[in-house]
Order: C-alpha cells, then sequence, then structure tokens
C-alpha cells in the first residue's frame, strides 16, 4: 500500500491498487470508533485526484430543479449540519471463512475486519433533496463517483442507488468529515455518500453526482457484481439478489485465531453488528460448540446504526480449543451456525458463527 493513503503499517493489503487492505482483528478491538489509519479500504480503481475548490456536486434525473453545488455551498448552512456515529460493513466481510470451505478465484480473502465505524458529519441526503424538488416518478437514488474502474465490464465510474424512501431517512448522509477530519482521499474526499445499514458499496465514494431514477441504477457494480448468488449460477446483469440492507454479523477479535494463551480464565473480545437499522440485542459466546453458551456483555451503545463491541471471559483448560460466538437482534433473528450453509460463488454475506481456535497451555 503507498504510503501516502496514511495508513497503518500493519494492514492487512489485500491488493496495492486498486487499495484494499483491512486493520489486524485486534486492532478493531481497541476503540469504539474506528481511527482513521486503521479503517479498512475497499477500492474499486485508482484513489482519484479532485480539487475540493474546483469540485461540484451535480443534482439532476427526476427532479424540478437541477443543482450544481459547491463544497462551500454544501457546508454554509443552506442544509443544517449533522453528525452521526456509523458503522460501515463491505459485503466480502468474512470471506476468508467461505473460502475455507470452497475455494472463491479472484476474491479478496477478507477477514473480520472489513468493518469499522466512524463519527461521520456532513449534510442530510433528504435535506438537499427537498431543495430540488422530487418528482413523483421517482423511486430511486443513485450515486456516482469518479473513480473509474476496470474491474467493470465495460470500464466506468463507480455508482450505486438506494431507494427513495431509505434516501430520505435523516440517518443518510453527504458527508465531507470523519472522525473530526475532513475526509481523507482515500475515503472518497472531498465528499461521499454515508447510508448507515446497508453493505459499503452503497456509501459511494468521491461522489460527483446524484440521480433521481424510477428504476434501481443499472451500472455493473449494482447489476453484476455486488449480487448474491445461488452455489450454482453465474455472474450476470441481473442475476441473484441485489445486496442492500447488511446482514446481521458477529467477529471475535481477540485473542487471534490460532494464538496460545495460558490456562484459565480468558478474555474474549469482539463485535457485532445488525444492519439495517436493527440492534443487536445479545451475544452468546460457547467453548464446546455451542452445546452450552454463556452471554457476552455488550459495551457502549452508540445508537441504532453503530456495532455493538462486547467482552466475555471463560475458563479454558489446557488443549485444544475452538471457541464460536454468536449475535441475536431485536427482532429475535439469529445466525446460522456453519458456513458451508452460506457459502456462494462471490463470497459474500458470511453471517454464520464466529470462530477461533485457540491453543491453551499451563
Amino acid at each position: 500500500m503507498t504510503a501516502h493513503h496514511g495508513k497503518r503499517s500493519d494492514m492487512l493489503v489485500h491488493q496495492d491498487e486498486p487499495c484494499n487492505a483491512e486493520p489486524r482483528p485486534g486492532t478493531l478491538a481497541d476503540s469504539a470508533v474506528t481511527p482513521l489509519d486503521a479503517f479498512y479500504v475497499r477500492g474499486h480503481g485508482p484513489v482519484p485526484e479532485l480539487d475540493p475548490q474546483t469540485w461540484r456536486l451535480q443534482i439532476g434525473g427526476l427532479t424540478e430543479r437541477p443543482l450544481a453545488l459547491s463544497l462551500q455551498e454544501l457546508r454554509d448552512g443552506r442544509f443544517g449540519e449533522r453528525q452521526l456515529v456509523a458503522t460501515l460493513q463491505c459485503a466480502g466481510n468474512r470471506r476468508a471463512d467461505l473460502i475455507e470451505v470452497r475455494d472463491i478465484p479472484g476474491e479478496a480473502p477478507w477477514g473480520p475486519g472489513a468493518t469499522g465505524t466512524a463519527s461521520w458529519r456532513g449534510v442530510g441526503l433528504a435535506d438537499v433533496l427537498a431543495v430540488t424538488g422530487v418528482m413523483s416518478s421517482s423511486r430511486h437514488v443513485a450515486f456516482v463517483g469518479a473513480d473509474r474502474s476496470q474491474e467493470a465490464a465495460p470500464p466506468q465510474r463507480f455508482g450505486a442507488s438506494i431507494p427513495l424512501s431509505k434516501a430520505l431517512g435523516e440517518e443518510v448522509l453527504l458527508a465531507y468529515a470523519m472522525n473530526g477530519e475532513p475526509l481523507w482521499p482515500v475515503h472518497g474526499a472531498p465528499l461521499r455518500a454515508v447510508v448507515p445499514g446497508y453493505i459499503g458499496a452503497r456509501s459511494v465514494k468521491w461522489l460527483e453526482r446524484i440521480e433521481l431514477r424510477s428504476d434501481p441504477w443499472d451500472g455493473y457494480f449494482q447489476n453484476v457484481a455486488y449480487r448474491l448468488l445461488a452455489a450454482d449460477e453465474k455472474p450476470g446483469p441481473g442475476v441473484g439478489l441485489a445486496l442492500g440492507e447488511v446482514g446481521l454479523n458477529a467477529a471475535i477479535l481477540v485473542p487471534d485465531d490460532g494464538a496460545r494463551v495460558p490456562a484459565g480464565s480468558v478474555e474474549l473480545r469482539g463485535y457485532a453488528f445488525a444492519g439495517g437499522g436493527r440492534e443487536v440485542a445479545r451475544v452468546d459466546v460457547s467453548r464446546d460448540g455451542g452445546s452450552s453458551w454463556i452471554q457476552a456483555d455488550l459495551l457502549a451503545d452508540q445508537g441504532r446504526w453503530a456495532w455493538r463491541q462486547w467482552r466475555a471471559r471463560i475458563a479454558l483448560a489446557t488443549g485444544e480449543h475452538e471457541i464460536v460466538a454468536r449475535a441475536w437482534d431485536d427482532a429475535a433473528n439469529t445466525q446460522p451456525e456453519r458456513p458451508e450453509t452460506v457459502w456462494n460463488p462471490k463470497g459474500y454475506v458470511n453471517s454464520s458463527w464466529a470462530r477461533i481456535h485457540l491453543q491453551v497451555g499451563a
């Protein structure tokens, strides 16, 4: 990873260009809000170089009053300002567990670190749309970034859309700051969408255009790439299920998988995230494959759009142990037990129980 991205030297880099990297699991456990130098990066093309002074956000499509807004006009108070703590999670988070079931060629082996929580600051998308005047025929809001990707066929800018009903939620931001700092270039400066509760691919970076539409975005990344396929399906336009809301998930971050620890009381730490505006209600931990469970302590509640970090202590005797964890949300949903049951050809949305293996010594 090139030094100008400003990331920690111990990031797990899956690809240099475009940049794809995640923090080591223990790093995510250290703070409720993920430091900027440890926040995961999922890129589809080179980071574009945009001049904040000349940059403009174009808003058009099924709108009564198309607009072109500068960064200063977005920040001058006309639209107010909102701040929200929200977790973003890549659809490929925890793909490595699915790759162990069956190979997934061409896809990055993301661990549990393709997730991060930040304090975002910007203006409400709904407030901007109110000024433009949304036509009655509009049903979807599309975001188009400045980044051009060779992954797409044909090569194209990254784009995605969300339903208008989601776009009008007060949680959806056009963000220009992250953790109290102006957006870093690698995270979408000067402006990005933040769509809490949805897969990270809908929070389009380097935002240059917003388009109100009657139909969902039909570009490659939404219509082909970010779709959940059945085990025997091949990618193609409209094949499979379009990925939107994040599903319930959890991870064990500390200790590391494969670590050697002393016998006795062992502290476990991790996160759980419900997505879709649901809230984490409980996290269970087991040292015997799910025959018995203890409840973990849920840590700081940062609101319905953010993860819940958790902590638990278990007593372990000398030997090899598999530790598992599962989350429950406030709709009484929980996670499937085995990764084999959720394997898919793109390796998306691994929601199976979190697992680590420990070597316990005297």
